[in-house]
């Protein structure tokens, strides 16, 4: 009875509004929609906004991914400068004794880290340091003059074909460098050839073939356990007759330990000697960053073995003791020619002293 009442009043009420009364139907939220046949196209203004595709993100900039892949050693060496600076008024001895401590233990080394020490005090003894501001800025200055001191691209158009004969132990990620390498210099438009030199480790010329197939170039090799001095003769051949303008030539994880090994590279250089005049135009050494000392010990052992001009310091990334690329450029004279900051291909960058303090102290 309540119910005819109700619908009498409302008849009545739209009969004195003029308004005919609502049909008592359920009404279609005006968000949401039938369900779609299979295989018929979804709307993007059907979806709940959580699906709808996001705008594309601006890709980051070169500098920025240095920032990004230096993260790590930027907290382990940067971060705890600015703790220590933290509301000081005054800078004093003490307070440069414990930035040398901070500088050991993000491997910028011991030589490094007291000749920049030194340099330092004789700047607080010049009343030059009035601030942590100030120290902190004269402390990156001279970090990147050691750096530029030995600082060199490597150039391949100084030689046709150019020779990189890459050295390093097991595990620091060489065979990957030599992938990267080839890459790099086949989008710059060069012909290049590998070599696959590193005969004893297992799978170790798959591998090479592999990064080859990614980079769109051929692999040089032998069966396993063949003479690497063979493969290398092929191989120089192969690049002259060819007409490449790079060769790269991959070897077996050496070990100060490993006297064979160590004279097996040297018959190596022979041979390449003999084949394209001046080969090979770079040794270049790969060392794990994040090794730390160890990579400070191969170097200085390679460095006196192997004719070594010129350093790669991989997986920095990975490592808050990244100050090991000061300590090994500056210690052992040698320019840092790229350094890894990540697992594509593009992140193995050319070394630059400028962009590479500005990333870290940014």
């Amino acid at each position: 009875m309540a119910e005819e009442n109700q619908g009498f009043f409302k008849g009545l009420w739209g009969k004195l509004t003029g308004a005919e009364a609502a049909p008592d139907v359920a009404v279609e939220e005006p968000h949401k929609s039938m369900p779609q046949a299979e295989g018929e196209p979804v709307q993007a203004h059907e979806l709940p906004v959580s699906q709808v595709a996001a705008e594309p993100q601006a890709k980051p900039s070169l500098f920025q991914r240095l920032k990004q892949g230096l993260a790590r050693t930027h907290e382990g060496l940067v971060a705890r400068i600015d703790t220590l600076l933290l509301g000081k008024k005054q800078i004093d001895a003490d307070t440069l004794e414990e930035l040398e401590e901070i500088l050991i233990t993000a491997d910028i080394g011991v030589q490094t880290t007291v000749e920049l020490i030194r340099t330092l005090e004789a700047k607080l003894g010049r009343n030059e340091l009035q601030d942590g501001a100030a120290l902190k800025k004269a402390l990156q200055e001279e970090i990147g003059a050691r750096l530029q001191r030995y600082s060199a691209p490597l150039d391949v158009t100084v030689a046709k074909p150019f020779v990189i004969m890459v050295i390093g132990v097991n595990g620091v990620g060489k065979t990957t460098t030599i992938g990267k390498l080839a890459n790099r210099y086949v989008a710059e438009g060069k012909k290049v050839l590998l070599a696959a030199g590193d005969t004893f480790r297992a799978a170790a010329a798959e591998q090479l073939e592999e990064w080859g197939k990614r980079a769109g170039v051929d692999v040089i090799r032998h069966q396993a356990g063949a003479d690497p001095s063979a493969v290398v003769f092929d191989g120089c051949k192969a690049a002259v007759a060819r007409g490449c303008e790079v060769l790269i030539v991959d070897t077996a994880g050496r070990l100060h330990t490993k006297v064979n090994l160590m004279e097996e590279m040297k018959k190596i250089r022979r041979v390449m000697g003999r084949e394209i005049s001046g080969a090979p135009h770079e040794t270049l050494l790969v060392l794990d960053a994040a090794t730390g000392q160890n990579a400070m010990s191969q170097a200085r052992l390679f460095k006196e073995a192997a004719e070594v001009s010129g350093v790669v310091l991989t997986k920095l990334d990975g490592t808050a003791k990244g100050g090991i690329v000061v300590a090994v450029s500056n210690e052992f004279q040698l320019p840092v020619r790229f350094i890894g900051i990540g697992e594509q291909a593009e992140d193995l960058r050319p070394f630059e002293p400028s962009q590479f303090v500005a990333a870290l102290f940014d």
